[in-house]
């Protein structure tokens, strides 16, 4: 006999405890407070504004603020001081946008817990639990506290949010089970001996809360980009107070002109510019199921050099499916999706009659687990290996299992579970448990099994008697897997072309990792896998074996994913942490990146993280770096555009110092900001929505070298100086032809119209260069006239503004030029083709070099 009909009643043996009563659950709710996680405080909204307003760039803004201020410029401070106010509010509301997205996505704990008061079971609001408590548990539950079991029948627990293992736990009488878990199986009660503050859950919230986030890379490089400009501004600054000084004029009149010149070349527009493409970029993301939490990190995905990646539900789709079968007339193949219950059966009639039989044992041996279309699909209720045989059961026709006579669960002794009704018994549970029982030769069996599992699938085997004296029968075995999501072997496939390793970091069997990693082709050339009680003590070498490309690293504790993160990043890379438990909480805050799945993640998961996956998609992970490289190679494109501008501004004030002021200073300050803010930002703005490159993922990212050599040569040796060339011609030229000679002073309208002359001309030289800047490698005609009709709208815009500059009074007699003579507007209209052709042939050169 296989059975003992008493032993599931042994299994209930309990230690004699009953609950507590309602007054005595009053007085330690009193005392100890409520059964809740310490809350997060919601963010100051005012220190959230203020750092907006506050930040390195912004306080070099308000610095040239003040210094027009002092210089008698009120006008210009005030527009500098509304430039900063409002990037602070659109920044501000960006990211308020985002938490209150992740506010909605809050789902930690259940509302309401089963316990026993009073010597009954009774439902009472979860943070109303007490130390003592009595939980009354069964499959399905989410548990509401630490507690201990006090009676146990079959109890199984999903830990996988805090230990990362997929696999259920079973939990005996004196174990543990814990606040957050799920019961997947059995009943029993449990008494409470944590509650808020003192659980598992909480002390690795505050472990999340602790860890600190590293700037990103974009905020490094924009320091380096805001110094370098506010250097340079300074020098010319300093050096026009140098000259008017030797020239003996007005102390007071050179030091007010010296800081309005400063204020001139500080780049104005490029902190809105930088936030609105971040912005663009987020919502873009948002629309791929990417919801970005930080705007700094669009362009950190960019940035990526490395993904710690988890299996369950990113890899995989977190649906445990049948998908073959093997019975004595012949195996059969299931091709279905998920719990849905349609789906294809490959094989003879007779395996498939077979399957038949065999699913509707397998199914009576967990008559509580079950498939249920909620909101348009079809989700696991109980056990999702148990749903999944149900749904098999389904598939083939069977009736609805009888009522059970006896049932025994599964038992982690003897790896099986039985039921006894009117047909006989029948056995499911591990094929080594249950081909031992069975009479009939199992050879073939055996070896079905060994290939099933060697492709990584989980194996049950399913037997029947007539009666429970009876040796059972073998009706076959199943094979069972969580398959990988369809478009993650094309997203790895992706991640190599661009230069991006990936490591499966997973607690994880190494065996069941090892198989997914297989399926999707994430193995490198080693296939190494490695499990964490293994990994190297020295963070060096740990970081080299991650870095042979492909690894699986399963059975990871928090801790090692924490320095899994860090290893990594002492090694230079932008390392991108997926996860979705509490225990990943800690290393997403640790990350360049982290990534948490928004609908099977946990609250915690998500707080910590940068970026949620509203789909738990990989495949949206590079998505979304696509469109962080596409923002970064943006970014670049302004900066060359804002540099380019700067260099053919700097031009009259480099000559006029350098000629001692014998040449005549071409621009005045209010001219050099009606380019910055006026002409300048909308084109600039406009080159910040740029669609990705179908190249975007080709090559290892950029990121990290916002101005490199290629953008300094480019803006200094090219663009910047072609452009102030024309211009300096176009202005000298004018000046020449009116009589002017090298020394002599220039009549205020001569000088007026040269001025005009040279400020159409880098405006036309700047209209031009916006459409240079879209590519730093295809000419103007490659890139398409069409690709961005933003740029086409600002860039009429910005000839509008030209003509209200040089003809609307007061206009051109407050910025001190006036519209140019004909000769003056063909000489300006030269910087068109002038950049056009430096441009083309710069590129042209470039691509044969390579």
């Amino acid at each position: 006999m296989l059975l003992d009909p008493g032993a599931h009643e042994v299994a209930m043996t309990t230690v004699g405890y009953r609950g507590l009563t309602s007054a005595e659950a009053a007085v330690r709710h009193r005392r100890d407070g409520a059964n809740a996680l310490p809350a997060t405080p919601p963010p100051n909204r005012i220190s959230q504004f203020a750092g907006q307003l506050t930040h390195f760039f912004a306080a070099m803004l308000w610095i040239a603020a003040a210094l027009a201020l002092i210089a008698g410029m009120p006008a210009l401070a005030i527009a500098i001081a509304c430039v900063v106010i409002l990037n602070g509010i659109f920044a501000f509301v960006q990211e308020y946008r985002a938490d209150r997205a992740a506010q909605r996505l809050h789902d930690l704990l259940p509302v309401t817990a089963a316990v026993r008061r009073d010597g009954r079971v009774v439902t009472v609001d979860s943070d109303t639990l007490v130390i003592g408590d009595l939980l009354v548990l069964e499959a399905g539950d989410r548990v509401c506290a630490d507690a201990t079991m006090r009676t146990a029948r079959r109890v199984a627990v999903d830990e996988s949010m805090l230990t990362g293992e997929a696999e259920p736990v079973p939990r005996g009488i004196g174990e543990l089970v814990l606040a957050g878990t799920y019961v997947v199986a059995g009943q029993g009660e449990a008494e409470v001996h944590g509650i808020g503050s003192a659980t598992r859950l909480a002390t690795l919230a505050a472990a999340t809360a602790r860890a600190t986030r590293p700037p990103s890379p974009l905020t490094r490089q924009l320091h380096r980009v805001v110094r370098l400009v506010a250097l340079i501004a300074v020098l010319v600054g300093v050096s026009s107070f140098g000259v008017f000084a030797a020239l003996g004029r007005d102390l007071t009149e050179s030091l007010l002109f010296s800081i309005g010149v400063t204020v001139a070349l500080v780049p104005e527009g490029l902190l809105p510019t930088v936030t609105l493409s971040l912005a663009r970029a987020a919502q873009r993301m948002a629309g791929q199921n990417a919801l970005v939490r930080r705007l700094e990190a669009v362009e950190t995905l960019g940035a990526t050099t490395f993904i710690c990646t988890d299996k369950t539900g990113t890899l995989t789709r977190n649906e445990m499916q049948v998908v073959e079968v093997w019975t004595p007339p012949g195996p059969v193949i299931v091709d279905g999706t998920g719990y849905s219950p349609d789906a294809t059966l490959t094989g003879t009639a007779e395996a498939i009659a077979a399957t038949a039989t065999m699913a509707d044992s397998a199914a009576r041996c967990s008559p509580d687990a079950r498939a249920q279309f909620v909101q348009a699909k079809w989700v696991p209720i109980g056990d999702p290996m148990e749903v999944a045989v149900h749904v098999l059961a389904t598939r083939t026709g069977a009736a609805p299992p009888p009522v059970p006579w006896h049932r025994t669960p599964f038992d982690t002794h003897t790896r099986r579970a039985s039921v006894i009704d009117a047909d006989g018994e029948h056995i499911t549970g591990a094929p080594e448990a249950i081909l031992a029982l069975c009479e009939s030769d199992t050879e073939d069996a055996t070896a079905r099994v060994a290939e099933m599992t060697a492709r990584g699938l989980r194996v049950l085997a399913v037997a029947r008697a007539a009666d429970p004296a009876s040796t059972p029968r073998l009706l076959g075995v199943i094979g069972l897997e969580d398959p990988p999501r369809a478009d993650v072997a094309t997203a790895i496939a992706d991640c190599r072309s661009a230069g991006i390793q990936v490591a499966m970091v997973t607690g994880d069997h190494p065996g069941t990792a090892a198989a997914i990693a297989e399926q999707v082709g994430l193995f490198g050339p080693d296939r190494l896998v490695l499990s964490g009680a293994d990994l190297p003590e020295d963070d060096g070498r740990l970081a080299s074996l991650l870095e042979r490309g492909g690894v699986v690293v399963a059975r990871v504790a928090p801790e090692q994913k924490l320095r899994i993160a860090a290893a990594l990043q002492r090694r230079g890379h932008v390392v991108a942490m997926t996860g979705d438990g509490v225990n990943d909480g800690p290393a997403l805050r640790a990350a360049d990146i982290g990534i948490a799945m928004g609908a099977s993640g946990t609250d915690v998961a998500r707080e910590a993280a940068d970026l949620v996956l509203l789909d738990d998609h990989f495949g949206t992970i590079v998505a979304a770096i696509r469109l962080g490289r596409a923002t970064f190679a943006n970014i670049r494109r302004f900066l060359t555009y804002h540099l380019t501008d700067n260099v053919a501004e700097l031009a009259p004030f480099a000559l006029w110092a350098a000629s001692g002021g014998t040449i005549p200073l071409g621009f005045t300050v209010l001219q050099v900001l009606a380019l910055d803010i006026g002409t300048d930002m909308l084109p600039a703005l406009a080159l910040g929505a740029e669609p990705p490159n179908p190249r975007t993922m080709s090559g290892p990212p950029k990121a990290g070298t916002l101005i490199d050599r290629t953008l300094l040569r480019r803006v200094f040796g090219v663009l910047g100086a072609t452009e102030a060339t024309v211009a300096m011609c176009a202005f000298l030229t004018v000046l020449t032809v009116a009589g002017w000679r090298l020394g002599d002073e220039v009549a205020a309208g001569t000088l007026a119209s040269a001025s005009g002359a040279l400020f159409v001309a880098i405006v036309l030289g700047q209209l031009t260069n916006a459409f240079a800047c879209r590519s730093e490698t295809r000419w103007v005609g490659a890139t398409g006239w069409r690709g961005n009709p933003l740029l086409l709208t600002t860039v009429a815009i910005e000839i509008a503004l030209l003509v209200v500059f040089l003809w609307v009074p007061p206009l051109p007699e407050l910025l001190g030029g006036s519209p140019p003579t004909v000769l003056g507007w063909v000489l300006a209209a030269c910087a068109i083709p002038a950049l056009l052709a430096a441009d083309t042939a710069h590129k042209m050169l470039r691509r044969r070099r390579r």
